[in-house]
């Protein structure tokens, strides 16, 4: 067996060698990546024929450009490495037909051959992405690939491999693969080919599956114990704003949670790292066209900065949600709230106590791995030694910024909360420090970036200018605000300026034009048009919080439920009206957290409205066996 182990490390970009058809492989060092060749996010992505492949040079990328080059066909763009192992076709360019796409797990009696691609789990070596190489030679001792993003090392003189993995074949012809990194696991090959003998099977789920279960706890001596730790300044704001020891407002749900199957679970991993995969690429496509930037409805000003932080902030998101609607009908999204996403210390810490306190744990709490995700998510961020977190007075925000004060020193970072402004100030140098003098240089906030954007808009207004770039200062005759810490150029803020795009409901229409009829996605338009109009819709401000200003329309465009909120005056979307499911009287709406823009865990809120809003209830959440959850239907 041979790999990388001991080569010299190489820049980012250099040669590594040539795999079978004369398809560069190159080193993705992204710490060596010079700022100079590589300016901005734009600089890393990747097209052969025009023909997006990925980003440079990660194995993803390698694959889709050598089996392109080399079969001329192409698998869809994959959240995840591992993800293209669910995939059962490719697209023949030229012809713009479906091939069938076939997967053999490790240890099948169909052995992988050249050409075709080795998946590895994600895990190990392969934290969170997986990996995928090209199979360059298969012989039944060793197989050889070709890669990239493994090592960085050039290959050896006169090959056109990257590495060699040992193989084994079984007496009953079974073929065995082993990884060069001992904590790595293979999944299979993909192989396109029309015989699916030996292929893993494309499974149809149930759909009793993809249901929402309700269950109830009976532990009435349960229910007159205190289950949240007050010592905990997080959970003490909890109960300070609930008014006691409960996760639901409503006293007649205060014993129930929700139950979803173990199906259900991969299938909103999956969902959710696919979702952001394409959010993001609709996000690069609107900063790439002033007209489409223009419907977002942002001061000109702040564009420059915008397109800036999206160039700097290579996922630098810490938090995010997608709110989803989940039926035997399919899953759909919603939106994606990128900026000041709420319910994190809910689905990460509240409803882990409460299964336990209630005994509810034949299955596993939805968000038991969020708070060590977001623990992560600091430790690899550029966060450096004192972060601010500004908060507003609301008591959601409250535990909210002491949850997240404890995942960000939990990363070994010192933090301070400001409520409001308080204490913040100018100093001689016209920098930004607290009431210690200390330095203001890394902000995480819970209020919306549109809250500091309408100071601009205002400032603009009184002033009469429209700067080409907005710079904050010192006013004589004006007190400090939010614009001025948030988009002082000497200030990094989580989440990144570039979230305003992703969570303007003005993403929806291009992503349904970027990607039309994806099955994850609805319909949506900046016009009301005739198909939306047959399948009754919703009209969403572009910009908007907690459910605010939403109005709901059936097939004859009638309006059955509205909600009121400050953001009337905003312009509008148009999104098809697919209804949240209706369980015990309750619309049940399922949202997922990530934590640097990958699933961390999930959660579910309730309402007797169609629209869920900031005074919507959250319920416990548990996810169970497929057998388990069809035994208990």
């Amino acid at each position: 067996m041979s790999d990388n182990a001991g080569k010299a490390l190489e820049p980012f970009g250099t040669l590594l060698g040539y795999a079978p058809g004369g398809v560069p492989a190159y080193s993705s060092d992204y710490h060596t990546a010079s700022d100079i060749e590589y300016p901005k996010r734009t600089s890393y992505r990747s097209y052969y024929d025009g023909i997006y492949m990925g980003y440079k040079w990660q194995c993803v990328e390698f694959a889709r450009r050598w089996i392109y080059i080399n079969k001329g066909y192409i698998f869809d763009d994959v959240a995840m490495a591992y993800d293209i192992f669910e995939l059962r076709t490719v697209r023949d360019v030229k012809a713009n037909t479906l091939l069938p796409l076939n997967a053999f797990s490790n240890g099948s009696q169909r052995h992988p051959e050249a050409g075709c691609l080795l998946i590895w789990k994600e895990g190990g070596e392969f934290e969170d992405t997986g990996h995928v190489a090209v199979v360059t030679e298969v012989t039944p001792g060793y197989v050889r690939i070709a890669e990239q993003n493994v090592g960085h090392g050039r290959w050896a003189a006169g090959c056109d491999y990257a590495r060699e993995l040992n193989a084994v074949v079984t007496e009953e012809g079974e073929y065995w693969i082993t990884c060069s990194y001992g904590d790595a696991e293979i999944l299979g090959w993909m192989i396109q080919t029309d015989d699916s003998r030996f292929a893993e099977p494309t499974v149809t789920p149930d759909p009793q599956l993809s249901c929402i279960n309700s269950r109830r706890v009976d532990n009435p001596a349960a229910k007159k114990k205190s289950w949240l730790n007050i010592a905990n300044r997080d959970e003490a704001a909890f109960v300070k704003a609930m008014g006691g020891h409960y996760l639901t407002n409503q006293p007649s749900e205060q014993d129930r949670y929700l139950v979803l199957s173990r199906t259900t679970q991969q299938l909103l991993e999956h969902a959710s790292n696919e979702l952001h995969g394409l959010f993001m690429h609709a996000t690069e496509y609107v900063l790439s066209d002033d007209a489409l930037l223009a419907k977002f409805n942002l001061p000109g000003a702040v564009l420059p900065k915008i397109r800036q932080s999206w160039d700097n902030r290579l996922n630098e998101v810490i938090t995010s949600r997608f709110d989803f609607a989940l039926t035997q009908q399919g899953l759909k999204v919603y939106e994606y709230n990128c900026d000041s996403a709420s319910c994190y210390m809910e689905a990460g810490k509240v409803q882990g106590k409460w299964l336990n306190h209630f005994g509810a744990t034949e299955g596993e709490n939805g968000g038991k791995d969020l708070f060590a995700d977001l623990v992560r998510a600091w430790k690899k961020s550029h966060a450096k030694g004192l972060v601010h977190i500004l908060r507003d007075d609301d008591p959601e925000e409250v535990y909210h910024a002491l949850f997240m004060q404890d995942a960000i020193r939990a990363a070994g970072l010192r933090s301070k909360i400001i409520e409001g402004l308080d204490g913040l100030s100018w100093d001689a140098k016209d920098k930004i420090i607290d009431a210690a003098g200390e330095p203001v240089q890394w902000v995480w906030k819970t209020w919306a970036w549109e809250t500091a954007l309408d100071q601009i808009r205002d400032e603009l207004e009184v002033t009469g200018q429209q700067p080409e770039v907005y710079e904050p200062g010192r006013k004589l005759d004006k007190p400090l605000q939010l614009s001025d810490v948030l988009f002082h150029k000497q200030v990094m803020v989580f989440e990144p300026l570039w979230s305003l795009i992703p969570s303007n409901k003005a993403i929806l229409p291009v992503l349904w034009s970027l990607f039309p009829n994806h099955p994850l996605l609805l319909n949506a338009s900046f016009e009301l048009t005739d198909e939306l109009t047959a399948s009754g819709y919703v009209a969403k401000p572009i910009v908007g919080r907690c459910g605010a200003n939403i109005s709901l329309f059936n097939k004859d465009s009638e309006l059955i439920e509205s909600t009121v909120g400050g953001f009337g005056e905003q312009d509008k979307v148009y999104q098809q009206f697919f209804q949240l499911p209706q369980l015990d009287g309750f619309y049940t709406q399922i949202s997922t957290f990530m934590s640097a823009g990958v699933y961390s865990g999930s959660g579910m809120r309730v309402s007797e409205s169609r629209v869920i809003d900031k005074d919507s209830d959250c319920l416990a959440l548990q996810f169970i066996s497929d057998k388990q959850f069809l035994a208990g239907s």
